[in-house]
């Protein structure tokens, strides 16, 4: 098993859920970079379980150890490598999931492939629990990315029927993003969260769970990064993405509304102002070609309803080959959309980097 990410700058993710720690290897980096490490324990503590009645009561500070690679907050060019300690598990709520897989999650297929030694515990290396060393790398490759002019950031575009206001494709401040990305729920409308908060709170009371779609962008991208065909922005910024596990779905701009358009309705066209070309609309997210084109860089990502549910469900023993009833035990969350909008920042972040490099 492999947990790795990045050609010119490369993200290795180790640890399962409830094992002693989780963490990563990042190689790469450059050195002379100064890290604020008050912003990247702010990322950190938005994924983090426990804060939040549409999260997981499972309460982790989600402190980063840095083990190498950084001296007096200033990375030394060695590879930086960093743990953190799961302290709050609780494994024995998932002693009846070797034999019983949860639907909608890994556990069946992981029994198949590795011969039922995957460790059941919380997921284990599939657990969303390991999109937190990527929030870490994430907020390390913003860092950096900003020092270039580069911003990325993310809201909540919808949690069931409850929608947020969208970004104007190619008119985003760079004062929007930080805004969001500051943000334990971020939505571009107030009215939003509330309705939000109402929908992932009918799912909970239900004993179920909702998904949601997340908005991301990154503005101050200059022209040119990335390649066509296997090299595409768009491919380096899905694989990242689809490496998280609530993630089924991933659009750059308009996206599947493209099977709607005529080509003069799509199109984005130019326009020279103040010397330089610019782009009249964005249909197109910032991407063309493969290329960033200068306009912002626009995705959205569908995010599935957690599958570890009250509800009982149907499922298989996989000693006895026969059906049997499931009810899971433990702490999952109702939604995992509000948590997963700094998981989406900091994949961009890290892929958009890694292309930079």
């Amino acid at each position: 098993m492999s947990s790795d990410f990045g050609k010119n700058l490369k993200l290795s993710i180790f640890g399962e859920s409830h094992g002693e720690a989780i963490g990563c290897v990042i190689d790469g980096l450059p050195s002379g970079i100064k890290l604020d490490m008050d912003k990247i324990y702010l990322d950190m503590s938005r994924r983090a379980p426990g804060k939040d009645k549409t999260a997981t009561p499972r309460l982790e500070k989600d402190l980063p150890h840095i083990l190498s690679g950084v001296l007096n907050d200033v990375t030394t060019g060695a590879p930086l490598a960093m743990v953190i300690e799961n302290t709050n598990t609780k494994s024995g709520d998932y002693s009846n999931l070797m034999t019983v897989p949860r639907p909608s999650h890994s556990d069946y297929p992981a029994f198949v492939k590795y011969d039922g030694n995957n460790d059941i515990r919380g997921g284990g290396h599939f657990s969303g629990r390991l999109t937190a060393p990527l929030v870490f790398a994430g907020a390390v490759a913003k860092q950096i990315l900003a020092q270039q002019g580069v911003t990325v950031g993310a809201h909540i575009a919808k949690i069931g029927g409850a929608e947020d206001d969208m970004f104007d494709k190619n008119n985003i401040s760079a004062e929007l993003i930080e805004k969001l990305s500051s943000s334990a729920f971020s939505v571009i409308s107030d009215h939003a969260e509330e309705l939000m908060r109402a929908e992932v709170e009918k799912a909970r009371m239900d004993c179920d769970s909702i998904g949601g779609i997340i908005e991301c962008a990154a503005v101050g991208m200059p022209v040119g990064v990335g390649a066509n065909i296997f090299s595409t922005v768009e491919s380096n910024l899905s694989s990242i993405l689809f490496g998280v596990p609530a993630v089924k779905g991933v659009q750059f701009g308009a996206g599947f509304d493209f099977a709607e358009m005529t080509g003069s309705k799509a199109n984005d066209t130019y326009s020279v102002k103040e010397g330089r070309v610019v782009l009249n609309g964005n249909n197109n997210g910032g991407v063309l070609g493969g290329m960033t084109s200068g306009a912002p860089i626009v995705l959205s990502v569908a995010i599935k309803p957690t599958p570890s549910i009250s509800k009982p469900q149907k499922s298989v023993n996989l000693q006895t080959m026969t059906d049997e009833e499931l009810v899971i035990k433990g702490r999952h969350d109702p939604c995992i959309v509000p948590r997963a909008v700094p998981v989406i920042e900091a994949a961009v972040a890290f892929g958009l980097l890694d292309l930079m490099m």
